[in-house]
């Protein structure tokens, strides 16, 4: 395996090149797409960016290759922690110069498209990527890096197989050899994707869940971890030695690097998220020392991790899509607080099959008022019962915040319970500027 050190070529006086010209046919299709994403906010759909950007790619589907054309781009994937570690690379990136990026987590084809488009000028990108887009992302933008995060079992009716994605995205880095993989190295699957990749920063930025990688990936037999090392039975594949480590409050790097790293944000998985994002910064010319500084400028993403007072109530917002994202957003539930809110919702963008429940652990908020919420509260209501967690069960989450003893109150949703929610808390706060 050829593995670099670590660091990058360009740590100064870089040049950021303009963006190329578009097309006749492209300028025609992002007009187009301006005045389908104006009427979609008339209309009061939205901000109309998924809509431009699906118009602009039927009528030109080349139009993200050309709007990528001319930038320094980095591209982030994973199964949890995109939208954060793109907001903590682009605050990055910024000490650079202007950074393209999505605003609202559009991370596939039309919401990248759009992100592009908004910010046309900019002589750099981060670019959100939902998993199983990367690979042809990747050939349309020919990023400069590319940081993969995590890989663990999502809704399995639309990503699927968890190995066979890692499969396609080691086939899709594959044609990319120039790009710099900045890759978790503590992540069994991240790793297998990034093994032969021949420019590979690593970084040892913590993976808390492990049940998906139980087995090799590349050859079927069982992984053995050692304290924070791993390595598979019978085979040369193993944790590689990080470029890039955590060390208490300290970020440590090459040459020597050991900043202090102070997050706005919650929760080991962030700090690791941070680590990746000024690897990839600094793989991108950015200075380390700023890069780092930078991150602790992000507070919140989306809404996430925002506190909101209703009432008596002061409710801190959380969000968690899957296994994985649950029991690390569990872990950073305060146990003192006055109440817990946990919503679950059944759509389509959540997975509507919740067996996933399951594989999380509940069993330790024994002494919280917990609440049960979301549309499908009743099936989150059995597995606390079977954790022996004592709940109520209250389906709207606005009441089941209400519900709880005044102070402190955490909650925790899922994507369309954590959507909703904060859409009713938008019309809440307007109804009140109306009356006042």
């Amino acid at each position: 395996m050829n593995r670099p050190r670590g660091t990058p070529p360009q740590q100064a006086n870089i040049r950021l090149r303009g963006v190329a010209d578009i097309s006749v046919r492209g300028r025609i299709a992002l007009r187009l797409a301006a005045a389908a994403a104006w009427a979609s906010q008339k209309a009061g759909r939205g901000k109309g960016s998924m809509i431009g950007g699906l118009i602009a790619l039927k009528i030109d589907p080349t139009i993200m290759d050309q709007l990528g054309r001319g930038r320094r781009t980095v591209l982030i994937t994973g199964t949890n922690g995109k939208s954060t570690t793109t907001r903590m690379a682009t605050a990055a990136l910024s000490t650079l110069g202007e950074v393209a990026t999505q605003a609202d987590g559009a991370n596939m084809d039309a919401g990248i498209v759009s992100a592009l488009n908004v910010h046309r000028g900019a002589p750099l990108a981060a670019i959100e990527v939902d998993e199983l887009h990367l690979p042809h992302v990747t050939d349309s933008l020919n990023p400069a890096a590319v940081v993969l995060l995590n890989l663990s079992r999502d809704q399995l009716d639309r990503v699927g197989e968890i190995n066979m994605i890692e499969r396609r995205l080691r086939a899709g880095l594959a044609r990319h050899p120039d790009t710099v993989v900045v890759a978790n190295c503590d992540d069994v699957l991240v790793t297998s994707i990034a093994y032969d990749h021949p420019n590979v920063v690593w970084v040892a930025a913590g993976s808390g869940w492990a049940i998906d990688a139980t087995s090799c990936p590349r050859s079927g037999e069982p992984i053995l971890w050692e304290g924070e090392d791993w390595h598979s039975t019978g085979t040369d594949f193993r944790r590689p030695q990080p470029d890039w480590w955590l060390d208490g409050d300290k970020l440590c790097g090459p040459d020597g690097v050991r900043l202090p790293l102070r997050l706005a944000l919650p929760g080991r998985a962030n700090r690791g998220n941070a680590a990746q994002a000024v690897a990839a910064a600094v793989a991108m010319g950015a200075s380390a020392e700023e890069a780092c500084a930078a991150t602790g400028t992000v507070r919140e993403i989306a809404g996430r991790y925002r506190t909101v007072q209703l009432g008596e109530h002061s409710a801190r917002l959380l969000l968690a899509k899957n296994p994985a994202g649950w029991q690390e957003a569990l872990s950073m539930i305060d146990s003192t607080a006055a109440g817990l809110v946990i919503a679950v919702n059944g759509q389509v963008p959540d997975g509507e099959d919740l067996s996933w429940l399951w594989d999380v652990r509940f069993e330790h908020f024994e002494g919280m008022q917990v609440v049960a919420a979301g549309e499908r509260a009743t099936d989150l209501a059995v597995r606390l019962t079977y954790a022996g967690v004592e709940h109520t069960t209250v389906p709207n989450p606005l009441r089941a915040i209400a519900s709880c003893p005044p102070g402190r109150v955490e909650v925790l949703a899922n994507y369309t319970a954590f959507r909703d929610l904060n859409r009713d808390l938008e019309a809440r706060a307007g109804r009140k500027d109306t009356a006042s």
